[in-house]
């Protein structure tokens, strides 16, 4: 293992050892200080390489041209850390797992901008990220269904073809992702494709507290394929990767409506078998490889043995607790290639909920290293319109790529000190520390729930007529806390934000981080007033309210101004679809209720 953390390297190499001396690399090297030999002493695997850097020079040995990439990321590491006088060390170094990537969601109300995306690009490269996907269900620029993306913003075809090639020099993959079975909502809306929904009006959930919208394809419908086909025809030719990631998790409509007969007689599990066959089928004829998330063919062991065995199973799953290493069992018992693919719980946070993060995203580590997944897909969601901005979850997109290298090595104060330099490009380290305590300060509410964080959802919550599955429960959250906890929160994240104003980025980059990150706490912020004036009217307290309701209606009419204006500096279309929330607490302030009334008990 490395004995030399001062390194500050991300991911922490299998092994290093700092040696005595330093060596001053000129400012125009010669092959006389930079020595590449293939080969050599390099770890025989496809992306080892060992760097051995000397009084005499530096010597970079590797097999692979993926060996090379990842030493050259190393020394990047290196020279941002020591500048041209570098420590004389040995470093030999492979990952645990082939393919190691970042999922970002484009399709919840945030749709980067192509410079966005390529910045993004180059910084995971040097955490030695090798794959990137963008999860996509209506947000891509299809010809024919404008009218369905319009209004949220959509990468172009020449976007896509940009960000590929410099994700190819960069040695990332950029796998198309294209939700294909549920999560079609949007598509599903349009009056031309309503008739190949399973079902075409909302229905209640099994909990009675949201309406579930209609978002799964029917499997049997003759147009649902042909659909798919056009999609696919006009998408995938944009990408030169093998694979594609089809999507098909949580079909939830299937067998209530247009397939109920049919699963009533096959049952369920053997109908979506058939028609992600059918998909494959269609992947396979363009020549790609198929991805697909398994929660759904998870429920149905006895199937997996049946899936074509070109496919890649992705095993995913978010809390803290999940349970991959049973999950992966299966998938490997079946000899079915699979990653496992934990999350940044960013998403209905605002701020991040780090302690689950970092809990999920060693266990998926864990558990893909000792059943054999071939890879380790971080996903970064964006439930409930995506108001939470990447500043928020580079802290776990960092630690994901350490754990993907070095499924064993995770220090979170050197992830700090690194991402301070690589990332925030922040000297006074401040703008990393108080995003990495921002994501602890929803404990100091004393609550916890699935994939959320009262400090995301209340300020969010949708308004109650229109019986939203996402943010549900933050207007019911106030009755839960109690208000010394409220007030512990807000001043953590009043402190933080004071921290964020002492950093001194010296980059643009690192300027537009940090803002973004302040208005997201700004928003958590509003969570916090918002549940004290919940509070306050629930408890009579008229003049303490109205006080509260004044004061709030201010803060949000000038964060709403200010997010507004900040948006087209990292994102396509408008905040439309990701910041309505800002306008319906204002509402709810101005009627003086607090949208919720107390639970009996």
């Amino acid at each position: 293992m490395t004995d030399c953390p001062d390194l500050n390297l991300l991911p922490v190499p299998k092994t290093a050892r700092i040696c005595p001396g330093t060596f001053s690399l000129p400012k125009h090297p010669s092959s006389a200080a930079i020595q590449i030999i293939r080969g050599g002493s390099a770890p025989k695997q496809p992306e080892g390489y060992a760097l051995k850097i000397s009084k005499n020079g530096i010597e970079i040995s590797f097999h692979e041209p993926g060996g090379l990439r990842a030493a050259t990321a190393t020394l990047r590491q290196l020279l941002r850390a020591h500048g041209r006088r570098l420590p004389c060390l040995k470093i030999r170094d492979w990952p645990d797992f082939a393919r190691r990537g970042v999922m970002l969601d484009i399709s919840r109300g945030r749709v980067p901008k192509l410079a966005t995306l390529l910045d993004l690009a180059e910084k995971l490269a040097d955490f030695k990220i090798n794959e990137l996907q963008l999860y996509t269900e209506h947000t891509f620029a299809y010809r024919n269904y404008q009218s369905v993306w319009q209004s949220w913003g959509a990468l172009t075809a020449k976007e896509i073809q940009i960000l590929d090639a410099r994700c190819r020099e960069l040695g990332i993959d950029l796998v198309p992702n294209q939700n294909s079975f549920g999560h079609l909502r949007y598509f599903l809306a349009d009056p031309r494709l309503k008739k190949l929904g399973e079902l075409a009006e909302p229905y209640e959930a099994e909990t009675k507290d949201f309406l579930r919208r209609p978002t799964t394809l029917a499997p049997n419908h003759p147009g649902t394929l042909p659909f798919l086909r056009g999609l696919f025809d006009e998408l995938l030719p944009n990408f030169s990767s093998e694979f594609f990631n089809i999507g098909g998790d949580e079909t939830w409509d299937l067998g209530k409506g247009r397939s109920q007969k049919s699963c009533a007689a096959k049952g369920k599990g053997r109908v979506y078998f058939d028609f992600l066959k059918n998909i494959h089928r269609e992947v396979s004829g363009r020549e790609k490889n198929m991805m697909f998330w398994g929660d759904i063919i998870l429920k149905y062991p006895a199937l997996i043995r049946e899936l074509p065995k070109n496919v890649i199973a992705l095993n995913w799953g978010y809390e803290a607790d999940h349970p991959f290493a049973k999950e992966a069992a299966q998938f490997a018992r079946a000899k079915i290639p699979f990653y496992v693919c934990p999350g940044t719980s960013t998403w209905q946070t605002l701020l991040g909920r780090h302690d689950n993060a970092f809990a999920n995203l060693r266990a998926a580590a864990q558990a893909g290293k000792k059943f054999g997944a071939i890879g380790f897909l971080n996903t970064d969601w964006g439930d409930g319109g995506h108001p939470q901005p990447l500043a928020v979850s580079w802290p776990l997109f960092a630690a994901g790529a350490a754990l993907a290298w070095n499924a064993t090595a995770l220090d979170e104060r050197q992830l700090l000190a690194v991402l301070s330099r690589d990332v925030f490009e922040d000297p006074t380290g401040k703008i990393a520390a108080a995003g990495h305590q921002l994501g602890f300060a929803h404990l100091k509410l004393g609550v916890k729930a699935m994939n959320e964080t009262p400090l995301g959802t209340v300020i969010a919550a949708p308004k109650p007529a229109d019986r939203e599955l996402f943010c549900r429960n933050g207007l019911k959250w106030f009755a839960k806390i109690p208000a010394k906890n409220i007030a512990a929160a807000l001043n953590e994240i009043q402190n933080q934000r004071i921290a964020l104003r002492q950093a001194k980025p010296h980059s643009d980059a690192g300027i537009i981080l940090a803002e973004e990150l302040d208005l997201a706490a700004r928003m958590a912020e509003q969570s916090c007033r918002f549940m004290q004036w919940q509070q306050a009217v629930a408890a009579g307290k008229k003049a303490e309210a109205k006080r509260l309701a004044q004061a709030g209606v201010r803060a949000l009419r000038q964060l709403d101004k200010d997010f507004n204006a900040f948006w087209p500096v990292r994102n396509k279309a408008t905040p439309k679809h990701c910041s309505p929330f800002l306008q319906w607490r204002m509402k709810d302030y101005s009627r003086g209720h607090t949208g919720n009334s107390l639970p009996a008990d």
